[in-house]
């Protein structure tokens, strides 16, 4: 895989994200992270004050240098955090980078090839790789079938196979083709790979704030507003008291009530996030896309290569009444010659021997099949669902989508097939068996019908109980017939389907969904599936597909396996988790610490608040010292969960709520109480509790 799990502690990105973090005290970067910036504003005026207490020989100078070194401590650990989850990225795009090399390229020029360099290739420019040779650029296959090596891109050894047509024509620029050759057409300008987007990508430089992190941070913003002021008023409250309190205390009481726990450490959660999804080969186009696959309500899985294996073959064609073998088996050949899916290919190798043609008559490579003069091929669309052969004389040879012919038949002539009744059996037997019927017509006259074969993945049905848990409705896409669709979703387990579909009525789908405020997911590799994708909430395009599909999709898949969008979904609810959990904590956490410095600012002039120093902590002095040394260790503490994730399991909504406020939130109080008082008790071993 592209992203091996690095250990948490290794070298190469720990002294890094050291030096990161001092770099990271600009206050220029700060400024981004406002409970932070509160923070380094508090240490840099606890310094002031402490430089000056030294230069009077003031008693308090010891403990206003305390407080200040633990102060530049939580701006420190909360940088690293963050420049530990950025240097996991950054030695990512390090490895990418080294797979990119300045390559020559045989570019193709009015039918001329000559040997230029990659960087000077272009978009739209016609390029030939041969057997051993590096593609130099991203593009789509217009000529040829080659296999290709991509472990350079998704660590997976196992060549795979590119050919023109379909939805297996795109190619990655520093991939290697392992036999045979292609043609195929740059996509990309130099600077605007999918490698030079991927390395941008993992290095986080065009990493945006989500909008539940916005939406946090507003929250955490007006948190800190509110308790700046609050500790403002406490200075003329204590004066007027009788026990005025210094700059020093009260800056420490600031940063001890502000939410400095989840602000530390909300940055690092979101690259962590988009760190996970890629570690299972994903590519996100942004952190938005990895939070909204945790929101996902509606799934959308196509039925080929997603629920079932996708190599559906032709196994049998069946005649009509009437209709001789040859002539059904030859307008089989013919009007499947222009279907580049496998099934359609599938059809010409089955029909072929049966229509008596040899084998040079079949579209293989680049030979050309023999057809009558002047007649025209239909090519197989998602749109029409149907390939075919117009000839001269007018008349049209089809195939398709048993819906799709009858309408064409209808179109043609006015009416429905003579025939067509007396296959309708046929058709539904195949389609409540689980294959998929297609029917054949010359003009009006129905000549057989093919049957294709496909088989379902092993534990689909598991894993859609799976994201049933998850509150996820799943829906099955698929162009099949209402028959075949039904016996597949039945088998499958689905919660519902989309028969005979076609990219309007999957826009259609996503839409309603949408309407009903519902978040979608879906995948797709082909050109027709590019509309959806871009339309869909979370699109997740195969990396063997088109380069509009991936263009459309705001994540790739590396591995091209449409049912890594259910792991997808897992992430982005791990996402949310961990940030919800990491808050509950943080809030919690913060209540501890107004029962160690409260009383210790306030004890003297109100002896009745000692009821209130449950901790029983040394002296005041230590109490606000104790307090401030565990904020600023907690973060470092809580580094390891914000980049491994809440540990996930499908469960409601419910049920995650009351896992939070029991862990996280009882933790929260619990922890910090004995965090403290072992932090006092070192401070005492020492003698470090010094009178406030």
């Amino acid at each position: 895989m592209l992203s091996r799990q690095r250990p948490l502690m290794d070298g190469g990105i720990m002294w890094p994200a050291i030096v990161d973090s001092f770099k990271k005290l600009d206050p220029r970067w700060q400024v981004r992270n406002p409970v932070m910036f509160i923070v380094e504003a508090g240490a840099l005026v606890s310094a002031l004050f402490a430089i000056r207490d030294a230069s009077i020989a003031n008693g308090q100078a010891g403990f206003d240098v305390a407080i200040s070194l633990w102060l530049w401590f939580t701006v420190v650990f909360a940088n690293f955090a963050e420049a530990v989850a950025e240097g996991r990225g950054k030695a990512q795009a390090d490895f990418l980078r080294r797979t990119k090399s300045d390559t020559f390229a045989k570019r193709i020029v009015n039918g001329q090839m000559t040997n230029v360099s990659s960087a000077l290739l272009r978009r739209g420019d016609r390029v030939r790789v041969d057997a051993g040779e590096i593609i130099p650029a991203d593009g789509d296959v217009v000529e040829g079938a080659a296999t290709v090596d991509e472990s350079a891109i998704t660590g997976e050894s196992a060549p795979v196979i590119r050919e023109s047509g379909g939805d297996r024509s795109s190619v990655t620029g520093g991939t290697r083709v392992l036999s045979d050759s292609i043609v195929f057409v740059v996509s990309a300008n130099p600077g605007e790979s999918f490698l030079d987007r991927m390395i941008s990508l993992v290095e986080g430089a065009q990493r945006q704030k989500t909008p539940n992190e916005i939406a946090l941070s507003i929250l955490l913003a007006g948190l800190t507003i509110v308790f700046v002021i609050a500790v403002a008023t406490l200075e003329p409250f204590s004066m007027y008291a009788g026990s005025p309190q210094s700059i020093v205390v009260l800056i420490a009481l600031l940063v001890c009530l502000i939410p400095t726990t989840i602000g530390g450490l909300l940055s690092a959660i979101g690259i962590a996030g988009m760190d996970r999804v890629l570690q299972r080969n994903v590519l996100a186009m942004s952190g938005r896309a990895v939070e909204a696959a945790g929101d996902v309500d509606t799934l959308l899985l196509d039925k080929t290569g997603t629920i079932t294996l996708g190599n559906r073959q032709a196994s049998e064609i069946i005649l009509a009444p009437g209709i001789d073998r040859p002539t059904a088996y030859r307008a089989a050949y013919y009007s499947s010659l222009a279907d580049e899916t496998p099934e359609g290919r599938s059809i010409v190798l089955l029909a072929a021997p049966g229509a008596g043609l040899a084998p040079d008559d079949q579209l293989f490579g680049d030979q050309q099949p023999r057809v009558p003069e002047g007649a025209t091929f239909v090519p197989f669309s998602a749109y029409t669902r149907m390939s075919g052969l117009d000839y001269t004389d007018g008349s049209k040879l089809r195939k398709g989508a048993p819906d799709a012919i009858r309408a064409f038949i209808a179109q043609q002539n006015g009416g429905t097939s003579s025939t067509d009744d007396a296959m309708r059996s046929d058709v539904e037997r195949i389609a409540r068996s689980g294959g998929t019927p297609l029917l054949l017509a010359d003009g009006r006259r129905i000549l057989g019908v093919i049957a294709l074969k496909d088989i379902l993945k092993p534990n689909m049905r598991e894993r859609f109980n799976r994201l049933r848990a998850m509150g996820i409705r799943t829906i099955m896409i698929t162009g099949d017939n209402p028959l075949t669709a039904s016996a597949i979703a039945t088998e499958a387990g689905v919660d519902d389907f989309l028969a005979e579909a076609t990219p309007e009525t999957k826009m259609a789908l996503i839409r309603r969904e949408q309407t009903s405020g519902r978040l979608v997911a879906m995948t797709g590799d082909g050109t027709n599936d590019a509309p959806a994708l871009a339309q869909a909430d979370v699109g997740v395009a195969m990396n063997s597909g088109t380069q509009a599909a991936k263009e459309a999709g705001n994540m790739v898949d590396l591995d091209s396996d449409p049912t890594k969008l259910i792991e997808v979904v897992e992430v982005g609810k791990q996402l949310l988790m961990t940030r919800g959990a990491l808050t509950t904590f943080s809030i919690a956490n913060d209540v501890a610490k107004y029962f160690a410095i409260l009383p210790a600012m306030f004890v003297a002039t109100y002896p009745a608040m000692s009821a209130l120093n449950i901790m029983r902590l040394a002296t005041p002095q230590s109490a606000i010292l104790s307090a401030i040394i565990f904020n600023a260790l907690i973060i470092i503490a809580l580094i390891p969960l914000a980049l491994r994730g809440v540990p996930y399991k499908p469960r409601g909504a419910n049920a995650v709520l009351r896992e939070n406020v029991l862990i996280y939130g009882l933790g929260g109080l619990i922890v910090p109480f004995v965090g403290i008082k072992i932090i006092d008790l070192i401070l005492s071993a020492l003698h470090l509790t010094g009178a406030a």
